[in-house]
């Protein structure tokens, strides 16, 4: 174990012979480094991999967010891990040029309003959604939602038949700009904010933002959408 710390498939992790200063830097270098060359949000154990014991890897973030701040890129808590994104502020820039972003992962406002179901109430079954919306929730939208990457099958249900729920996923977390489930918006504070009830989440009328099928524009900056697309 010992000698796995100090060494990582021939790397040396400690650098030991360096000074402070300098070990700092190659570890800030090396972290940012993985980040940037993986497509999807790094986790604390894979960085952990290229730096010393005595590295903490929570200071080398804030240091490297430091040294971004005036850049049009962010590092970001999301899914677990980290990840470089650009800043929403060049969203139309990066569209304009280069198209990316345009017609992706579209979701309908019936879509988005299920999918937040299931974020605040998984483990649920198909027929658990039904019965809260007063109607049965198609086969069609599920499979969507599977095909999106944004929910999977969960375990099964103790009801009879055990029929499977369905969960959330990393994708989901990492599309709408979450790190863990604990960053959805608390259902309570949303209640005494007026922007969520019973009856509203009933009749399909929660502010949700998400695209039509259609391809039309995006959903508002309306404060209440509690699914925006980032």
């Amino acid at each position: 174990m010992a000698k796995r710390a100090r060494r990582e498939e021939g790397l040396d992790i400690e650098l030991a012979e360096l000074p402070a200063e300098l070990r700092w830097r190659e570890w800030m270098g090396r972290v940012e480094a993985v980040i940037f060359a993986s497509p999807e949000p790094v986790g604390r154990e894979v960085l952990a991999r290229v730096v010393g014991r005595e590295c903490n890897l929570d200071l080398i973030i804030d240091d490297i967010r430091e040294e971004l701040r005036g850049r049009p890129y962010e590092l970001v808590a999301v899914a677990g891990g980290w990840q470089h994104r650009t800043k929403s502020g060049f969203a139309n820039a990066i569209r304009a040029a280069t198209g990316l972003g345009t017609g992706t992962k579209p979701l309908s406002q019936s879509d988005a309003l299920i999918l937040m179901c299931i974020a605040y109430f998984q483990p649920i079954t198909r027929g658990e959604l039904g019965q809260f919306f007063g109607k049965e929730v198609s086969r069609d939208v599920i499979g969507h939602l599977r095909a999106l990457g944004f929910i999977a099958a969960g375990p099964r249900s103790p009801q009879p038949g055990a029929p499977y729920t369905y969960v959330t996923t990393n994708e989901f977390l990492s599309h709408f700009g979450f790190d863990t489930l604990r960053d959805l918006p608390d259902m309570e504070a949303l209640e005494d904010a007026g922007l969520l009830s019973k009856e509203k989440l009933l009749a399909g009328e929660i502010p949700i933002g998400g695209r039509e099928h259609d391809g039309g524009e995006e959903g508002g900056e309306d404060e209440g959408n509690l699914l925006a697309e980032p």
